[in-house]
């Protein structure tokens, strides 16, 4: 079977990979001279295609967002710089043997449907190569281009901005480094994490910076309690239970204690544990840049003058000189035949974020769109094992009705404002675990209890890494149990430079504790597994 991959991005390498695992035949056309999509950094803007800022380090840490049978190596740091991020990447195409699989600096100018499609299924795809056109049959399609597609810049909603307003304004995707913005007054539009990032980064040379913020916005720091990476502590099968088991009002109060237990929030402007629209953020500077007054919080911009802004609560900053727009992305197709984009104006509207529902073959698979409460690429590669199963006939689909009955059961009934998308998040550990079970391959801790009590009680108490999706099923990896039982030596192996004695740190704390957790492990997992309840993650931090 013959499968066309759409970019060679994070999601292009794992849809690739994945293909070969099932013995299918992929090709990947990706328009740029390399792989890594975003995470591949240039300096330029002019070609188009988005790139990450300079600065800018990875918010998942290592463990929880490496491939899932390729650990990231021991001695590279939890956090990653787009750099480092790029030659995992590399190593992991290379030990794959990927790039073969690949045809650079090629267009996918078309992808519709074959005319005899609701027998074949198959799809004609028209590429383009320095400026020659050819065209492929393909029996399937997987689209990798992810939601980072085209900058999303409300300026409608902004009056003033492009009539009388004098400085400059840009969105973010044209943001490479602080020095254009060195002594000017700024104004930065958006706190998501790269409003945040982008904020703290400009306060050290610019005049002044102001940050406006639309909704509430609770601030995490990668550090957790102890020194340990945020994520690892957070998003484990435990905290996932509990957030299951607890009630709704319980767990409010819980989240917000957890939000506040590093500073009260109100304080800052920043959140209000009495507000229902809010998102979270990573950034460990933020804080300090509000108390130091280098970054000046606002609220929603009313208008703009013609060297001022005017925010909503009647407040004005005098003097900006360039606005930059935090404001975010919006997914377009544009290669895609528009009967078939038509169908999907987001990734609700899709079957399990990735299949449109309506189509008579299950033969496209948009990869990579999903919004999730941790690491995106451990979603991504979880998304492609499941595809490429159904592609070569070990998966099925349910009928068309039943996909569309879910879709609608799950989409809510009022369309949201792009900017908003962050609300929209799926619980990391219940959306990778709807998708294993699709495919086989999630972990059973209750019979890991009974086989492997050691390994269940690691799964369950630890962090949830990908590692544990390769333990049964299509794709067992020989090196699983292994990788989940040294995981914390890989996390603290880079912290090893200068050693220090401790002995006071002794292992019969832990032996107690998970003999004492046994109990409660075999409790949740056997009510996990009568009554499944996918929900919103109270307890982790955001994506990658």
């Amino acid at each position: 079977m013959r499968v066309a991959v759409v970019g060679a991005g994070v999601s292009g390498l794992t849809a690739i990979k994945c293909c070969l695992d099932e013995g299918l035949k992929p090709t990947c056309f990706e328009q740029s001279r390399d792989i890594g999509g975003l995470w591949r950094y240039t300096d330029s803007t002019d070609s188009g295609r988005i790139s990450v800022y300079r600065s800018v380090i990875t918010n998942t840490s290592k463990e929880m967002s490496c491939f899932s049978d390729f650990p990231c190596p021991e001695n590279f740091p939890s956090f990653l710089p787009h750099g480092l991020l790029l030659e995992y990447y590399r190593m992991y195409a290379r030990h794959f043997d990927l790039l073969r699989h690949i045809r650079f600096k090629t267009t996918a100018v078309s992808v519709r449907r074959c005319p005899d499609f609701a027998t074949s299924g198959q799809w004609e795809v028209v590429t383009e190569t320095n400026g020659v056109r050819e065209s492929h049959v393909f029996d399937a399609v997987m689209v990798c281009t992810g939601h980072y597609q085209e900058p999303y810049l409300p300026l409608a909603s902004f009056p003033g901005i492009n009539t009388r307003f004098k400085g400059q304004y840009l969105h973010s995707r044209e943001y490479k480094d602080v020095e254009a913005f060195r002594g000017k007054r700024v104004l930065v539009v958006g706190v998501g994490n790269t409003g945040g990032d982008l904020s703290v980064e400009l306060s050290r040379v610019a005049a002044k910076v102001f940050l406006s913020a639309r909704s509430s916005t609770w601030v995490f720091s990668r550090v957790s309690d102890h020194g340990f990476p945020f994520d690892m502590v957070s998003t484990t099968r435990f905290n996932h239970f509990l957030d299951w088991l607890l009630p709704s009002a319980l767990s409010r109060r819980i989240r917000f204690r957890k939000f506040n237990s590093w500073f009260n929030h109100a304080n800052y402007g920043l959140a209000s544990t009495k507000s229902s629209n809010f998102k979270v953020i990573i950034n460990e500077e933020l804080p300090f840049c509000l108390l130091s007054g280098t970054v000046v919080l606002k609220t929603t911009v009313k208008e703009f003058t013609e060297n001022s802004a005017v925010f909503e609560d009647g407040t004005i900053e005098e003097n900006i000189d360039v606005v930059l727009f935090a404001t975010g992305y919006i997914f377009s197709f544009p290669f895609l035949e528009e009967s078939v984009r038509s169908l999907f104006d987001d990734n609700r509207s899709l079957y399990k974020r990735i299949f449109p529902p309506q189509l008579e073959k299950p033969t496209l698979a948009i990869i990579g769109l999903v919004q999730l409460t941790g690491s995106v690429m451990v979603g991504t590669e979880m998304q492609a094992r499941w595809v490429t199963g159904i592609f070569a006939g070990w998966n099925k689909l349910p009928p068309t009705s039943r996909m569309i009955a879910d879709v609608l059961k799950k989409k809510p009934p009022v369309k949201r404002n792009p900017s908003e998308r962050d609300n929209l998040k799926i619980s990391f550990i219940s959306y990778t675990d709807e998708i294993a079970s699709c495919a086989g391959v999630k972990p059973n801790v209750l019979r890991l209890l009974l086989t492997d009590p050691r390994l269940a009680l690691a799964i369950f108490f630890g962090p949830c890494t990908p590692y544990q999706y390769r333990l049964v099923g299509r794709g067992k990896w020989s090196g699983a149990r292994n990788a989940i039982l040294t995981q914390w030596q890989r996390t603290l192996k880079p912290l090893r430079t200068r050693v220090v004695d401790d002995s006071s740190s002794g292992s019969s704390s832990w032996c107690w504790m998970c003999f004492l957790a046994l109990p409660v492990a075999l409790t949740a997992g056997f009510l996990l597994s009568k009554n499944p309840r996918p929900g919103w993650s109270l307890w982790v931090g955001p994506q990658l």
